[in-house]
């Protein structure tokens, strides 16, 4: 027992690094995670005194606790067994591969990334790029949502910036988790999407057991209270247009919803416009080939932002005008009653989205432009109060007591752009922007006067006086100008697709 045993030096300091590692694993680590533990949720705990919403249990649950709760769930379970029959696999092979959807799908949120570093830059993005405005009535509507109920937004797609823009917005009241394409699973950006609480889908799978393993996490995730957001549209609108919804996510929350349980399911319509997006010729460019290709090459990308840098640094306004956000009437599950149709449901929150999408100054004035042609300043903004004063109040994401402001701000945006030039003392579309960027801008003017033409009635009500028979001809024909224009398409496609 006491002899001496000789080693060489690598052996002995394995030996002993070795037993600092179990060491540090069984006796001093599991103390400082606890300590690290209690700090985090003392911090949390002081974090949900300020928002109207506190961070639910479920979002703080960890990543690996969250993937077992998911695999070993009983539906799972069984479209497990289902899988191994159909595809003549053994059971733990599809056992394996359910266990690769879940990490796939499951996010590790942090509450420290999310507000310490994503709040931060959300809003610095935002405020950078747009002017933000938002609907009085929004911090209402989600103030009126029961604390028992777990809020769900229902937005149209625009740009990429929605995401950017409604995280900031809703980053005082609550955390969001969205649902992100595969565009996003590249490294580091997979990584930080994670950590912010967003959770990655497959556009494109059609497998049974896929769509069973993300709609049991989108059940739990929104029977636990999560805030969820998502695009019923499931992707870019490529001029503006509200398109079709897909039922996909919404089917999930639907077929997992118990109008007998404790939690109710809210959605909220949420209307999204903009100025201008930042990937208009993009988008523009992908409508008149037909495809959803957006072919930027990411030397183009980069020169675009380093370009608007420099000119941020040389005190130019290098923001894209306006941004609006608008919330809609809530629809409670609860309240709604048994869902026969899913896509009558999903219509009817379009109809919402549409019912109060914000009308802006850049829009306003373009269709004053593209239906009327060349005009001086005080005729164009004749014309815009004269649009204003047809269109419901409530849409309106603008000053309409100083027009002047409104207009000299769209057209200095406009012209800074390459979109209008002044030529005589007359404000004019410039050759070949009349059926690019400019012509998606009417799109929501247009939707609105077609919804106030499919009223059933003999007669409109537009701040209080009752419109004649004439009106009534002169906005029919207004709308088809309208919709003429909305139809053109760019007989050429730019090959630098940012300005």
């Amino acid at each position: 027992m006491t002899q001496t045993v000789q080693l060489p030096l690598w052996l002995f300091i394995l030996i002993v690094l070795f037993a600092a590692v179990t060491a540090l694993s069984h006796f001093l680590l599991p103390s400082v995670r606890w300590f690290f533990r209690r700090r985090f949720e003392r911090a949390v705990a002081q974090l949900n005194t300020r928002l109207k919403r506190p961070i639910q249990p479920f979002k703080l649950a960890r990543r690996h606790d969250m993937i077992q709760r998911l695999i070993y769930d009983p539906e799972v379970s069984r479209e497990i067994a289902v899988y191994a029959r159909a595809n003549h696999v053994p059971e733990n092979v599809a056992f394996q591969k359910a266990q690769e959807y879940a990490r796939e799908i499951v996010p590790s949120f942090s509450a420290f990334a999310y507000f310490s570093f994503a709040m931060r830059l959300a809003k610095f993005l935002a405020s950078s790029v747009y002017r933000i405005r938002t609907a009085e009535t929004n911090d209402v509507i989600f103030a009126s949502i029961p604390e028992d109920a777990t809020p769900v937004f229902v937005m149209n797609h625009r740009s990429n910036m929605d995401y950017v823009l409604v995280t900031y917005l809703a980053s005082k009241t609550s955390t969001l988790s969205y649902a992100v394409g595969e565009w996003a699973r590249v490294w580091p950006l997979s990584s930080l999407i994670r950590l912010w609480g967003a959770y990655f889908i497959r556009r494109r799978s059609g497998g049974a057991l896929y769509r069973k393993v993300l709609s049991r996490y989108v059940q739990m995730a929104t029977n636990g209270g999560d805030t969820q957001a998502f695009y019923p549209e499931g992707g870019l609108s490529l001029t503006g247009k509200l398109q079709q919804p897909k039922v996909g996510l919404l089917s999930y929350l639907v077929d997992g919803f118990d109008p007998e349980a404790e939690r109710d399911i809210v959605f909220i319509p949420v209307a999204i416009n903009y100025d201008r997006v930042l990937e208009d010729r993009v988008l523009m460019a992908a409508h008149a080939r037909g495809d959803r290709r957006f072919g930027a090459r990411i030397s183009v990308v980069v020169a675009f932002i380093l370009r608007k840098f420099w000119e941020r640094l040389r005190g130019h306004d290098t923001r894209f005008g306006t941004a609006a956000v608008a919330f809609g009437d809530p629809v409670s599950m609860r309240a709604y009653g048994k869902v026969d149709d899913v896509n009558e449901l999903s219509l009817a929150l379009m109809a919402r989205i549409e019912k109060v999408m914000p009308i802006l100054g850049v829009p306003l004035v373009s269709t004053a432009l593209l239906a009327q042609g060349p005009k001086n300043v005080m005729e164009l903004e004749a014309s815009v109060a004269t649009l204003i004063a047809r269109m419901p109040r409530q849409n309106l994401a603008l000053d309409a007591h100083d027009i002047g402001k409104e207009v000299a701000r769209a057209c200095r945006h406009m012209s800074q752009h390459g979109v209008i030039a002044v030529k005589d003392g007359r404000w004019e579309i410039l050759d070949g922007e009349d059926s690019t960027p400019t012509r998606s801008l009417t799109f929501f003017l247009q939707i609105t006067i077609m919804r106030m033409l499919r009223l059933q009635s003999n007669f409109l009500q537009v701040r209080g006086h009752k419109v004649t028979k004439l009106m009534f001809r002169r906005l029919q024909y207004f709308a088809l100008l309208l919709n003429q224009f909305g139809n053109r398409r760019d007989s050429a496609l730019r090959h630098n697709p940012f300005p």
